[in-house]
Order: C-alpha cells, then structure tokens, then sequence
C-alpha cells in the first residue's frame, strides 16, 4: 500500500533532481524547451478554440515546421494537446490545449512572471562578469 502523494513503486523520490525516475526531471525533460513553452502558450491564449498548424507556426516567429511538428506529437503524445485532423485534401489539422494542458499553462505562467520581474537582475550579473573575466 502507497501513502498518498508518495511516488509509485520503483519511482524516483520526490524533489531528487538527480533521480531520473523524478517526476519533475521528467517533466522538465519533456517541456523544458522555448519551443514548447510557446506552443502551450500560443494554444492557451486561443483557448478554448482550436488552432490549425499553419496558424500556429505563423504566430510562433522562428519556429522551423519540423520543429513545430516535433513539438505538437511530443504535446499530443503527452495528453497536453488534443489533434483533430478533417479528411480533406490536404487534411487541416486542428490543436487544442486539453485540461491536462492548460493546468501546465498556469504553471509555466508563474516562470513567465519570474522571468519578467528578475532576467534584468541576470542580465547584469552576467555582465558584470563578462567584466571580471575580460580584465
């Protein structure tokens, strides 16, 4: 018998980074990219409506169609972002955040606020040590 919130048998301990049974490695492992923090994002700002692939790409500067389409299966795969293809010549291909999605979206807003309130503060310590190192 488990203790609830305890992890599952033969799963890492909880917090112990080091650990790659640890719930929040893996998480960071699979949504730790810039390219996936945007997605959640652009697909949670048109919530609760779908978004065609085309469109997302469009309202994510940079992003290459591969690594679009490398990020929305490792999403789907992930039960964070429900696909809905129309059989049509080309098939449209619809994205939508599920629950699951936009509870990480909440989260990934709390980053979003800490980076804004504190990449100036990092900003500076990195140059005042490109300083100390090209003296």
């Amino acid at each position: 018998m488990t203790t609830p919130g305890a992890p599952a048998a033969g799963r890492g301990a909880r917090g112990d980074l080091f650990d790659p049974d640890c719930p929040t490695r893996q998480l960071l492992d699979r949504v730790g990219t810039k390219w996936t923090s945007m997605a959640v994002k652009t697909l949670a700002d048109a919530a609760p409506d779908e978004v065609r692939f085309a469109e997302l790409r469009r309202r994510m500067p940079g992003i290459s169609q591969k690594m679009l389409s490398v990020t929305l299966r490792s999403l789907t795969r992930d039960g964070l972002v429900a696909r809905r293809v129309e059989p049509t010549v080309p098939p449209r291909v619809h994205y939508r955040l599920t629950g699951l999605g936009l509870s990480l979206e909440a989260a990934l807003a709390g980053l979003r606020t800490w980076a804004e309130e504190h990449m100036a503060e990092i900003d500076r310590a990195n140059e005042a040590d490109d300083r100390v190192d090209g003296a």
